[in-house]
């Protein structure tokens, strides 16, 4: 079930809320005093107003009015002052709470296996980390420590009016069983409507974020009239969500000053015949309309915010749910590597991504440390899945990798990733500088490093014809550079990090001859002191290497040397060869 579909508070939702304030309970606690302080302070102003008039305007008493005014003004003071305080804090406490849970909801997905990102749309994880987490933030703002401060306002409210007159209070109390069914209709439509709304901000985040990302298809097929109709009708859908709860707040809210002008009228017809008779003081019948004022506006907001309350737990229920997701590869391995040494081997290996359909079946060789291997097959045939499982990205179903004859599973995920950089066909580049595409913003590694690198890689001539060289401010995805640089700055990018096993996975498909080049000699370089894997289409790229391996439809059928391969008489790898290099008339 989801949490839209729950009907009742979630008492469990809301304690783990307030846990999260924890850390600040002081400031908690505070401000809960601070609610309590506040009520009172705030419904004894009406109440020495009618004292001031029973006792010394109608007495000529000066002096007696001049000491009830400054007392007024006095408590007046003191409760802007710890209004004040309260917003601030009650604020300041729910931005420091949300803060944290940023963090802690973005490293949880960092941590997540790549099989949630497979399934799960970005504009969903965009949402859960930024609209959500702010929606928890009105559970502090809004939500249950100014609910608070409004019920005990009430009550004192309430005390104050009795102890001041019980007849009126009585005839003013008339109107709110009125009140009370008008403020829980409105706070279940509202609730429904700002559920749809919840769900649509979702639904246009997922829409928006993969329509941005592949603008370039949808440009290139001329397909940006129909996507416009789609997200018009999702624009559509989302503004009619908002314009239901603005509906329902049009008529609350008027429905409430009908009813408190109402209860005013009754009070000042049934107050004044009170007066004439004795039965009420005229400081009374001043001082009541101002409590009616401080009595209707909680009730009024009430609703809102136990919404905002209800919204906020919902939002959280969201959050909570994700990182409650335990789909991370389990790092049970305790060994700390500086340094991957030896061979790699695989042994009985079968893979499967949903855990039926296996990608890999009975993988087994092994490739000798600081030798080359390329892996060469169809599309699907599981050539980057072994990757994946290298770099314990995925679990195995099945059967063992070992690194120097240490099982994987046995290496912290972190040591291992460290010393294994990987470059992939489709090159991603954040937005910012050069040099902090290539170094990560790792502090280990610092300008001269970059360069060096580089250097060695054939780049360093065209970043320094860059505006700033190195500090050249790169577009998100690198928009702004061609694939060639994109493909050579993440060369350099692996390279800085001074990996023990390199991978290249079909890191030259889409490189121009020319940068090709340049890129090929800087391969043969590196791959000559570590231990390299190489996943490629164009054979010409991979024929020095000491090993072949052609994978199909998960299996190996041939492995062995480029001439090895090329002696066999039918071999799959022989026609792959042929097809591509024998020249046609």
């Amino acid at each position: 079930m989801h949490m839209e579909d729950k009907k009742q508070f979630d008492f469990d939702i809301f304690k783990r809320v307030l846990k999260l304030a924890m850390p600040y309970k002081g400031i908690l606690f505070f401000c809960a005093f601070l609610a309590a302080v506040l009520a009172p302070i705030t419904v004894i102003r009406p109440y020495l107003i009618k004292v001031m008039v029973d006792k010394y305007i109608f007495k000529s008493d000066v002096e007696g009015m001049i000491y009830m005014a400054c007392l007024i003004f006095g408590i007046l003071i003191i409760n802007v002052i710890l209004r004040y305080l309260f917003i601030y804090y009650t604020n300041w406490m729910g931005q420091s709470v949300i803060r944290d849970l940023r963090v802690r909801v973005f490293n949880h997905i960092t941590s997540l296996k790549l099989r949630y990102f497979d399934t799960t749309a970005i504009g969903t994880s965009t949402t859960r980390t930024i609209n959500d987490i702010e929606t928890i933030n009105s559970i502090f703002t809004q939500g249950v420590i100014t609910i608070i401060a409004d019920l005990l306002t009430l009550v004192a409210v309430l005390v104050i009016m009795t102890i001041t007159s019980w007849k009126l209070t009585l005839i003013c109390l008339t109107t709110a069983p009125f009140l009370i069914l008008a403020t829980y209709i409105f706070k279940e439509k509202v609730k429904a409507s700002y559920q749809v709304v919840r769900s649509q901000i979702q639904k246009m985040n997922a829409f928006l974020q993969e329509r941005i990302s592949g603008m370039k298809i949808v440009q290139i097929f001329n397909a940006e009239q129909q996507q416009m109709q789609t997200f018009k009708e999702i624009n559509r859908e989302y503004t009619q969500a908002n314009l239901n709860s603005i509906f329902y707040y049009a008529i609350f809210f008027p429905v409430v000053e009908i009813i408190s002008a109402t209860a005013l009228g009754l009070m000042v017809w049934w107050g004044a015949k009170g007066v004439i008779s004795g039965d009420v003081s005229l400081g009374a019948l001043i001082a009541f309309p101002l409590f009616l004022s401080l009595l209707f506006r909680p009730i009024r907001l009430l609703a809102d915010k136990f919404n905002t309350l209800q919204m906020g737990l919902v939002a959280a229920g969201r959050v909570f749910d994700l990182l409650d997701l335990d789909d991370k590869i389990k790092d049970t391995g305790t060994n700390v590597v500086d340094k991957l040494v030896g061979d790699i081997q695989f042994e009985n290996v079968h893979f499967a991504y949903n855990d039926k359909d296996f990608v890999l079946k009975d993988i087994n060789f092994r490739l000798e440390e600081s030798q080359t291997l390329a892996i060469v097959g169809s599309t699907g045939s599981g050539k980057s899945t072994i990757i994946n499982i290298l770099n314990r990205f995925y679990e195995l179903n099945e059967g063992t990798i070992k690194i120097g004859n240490q099982d994987i599973s046995n290496i912290t995920i972190e040591s291992l990733r460290s010393r294994i950089s990987i470059v992939l066909q489709d090159v991603f580049l954040f937005s910012g500088s050069v040099y902090e595409n290539i170094s990560l913003k790792n502090p280990d590694i610092p300008m001269e490093a970059v360069v060096t690198a580089s250097k060695m890689i054939g780049a360093h001539e065209f970043i320094e014809k860059l505006p700033g060289g190195y500090n050249y401010e790169v577009m998100e995805r690198g928009a702004t550079l061609s694939m060639g640089q994109r493909q050579l700055i993440s060369f350099v990018r692996a390279l800085v990090f001074n990996p023990d096993i390199l991978i290249l996975d079909e890191a030259t498909s889409s490189i121009d001859p020319e940068t090709e080049g340049v890129i090929q000699y800087a391969i043969e370089k590196l791959i000559s002191k570590t231990t390299s894997i190489i996943i490629a289409h164009r054979l010409s790229t991979i024929k020095h290497a000491d090993k072949i391996m052609v994978l199909d439809n998960g299996r190996i059928l041939e492995f062995g040397s480029h001439q090895e391969l090329l002696n066999k008489k039918h071999g799959h790898y022989k026609s792959l060869y042929e097809m591509q290099f024998i020249d046609v008339a």
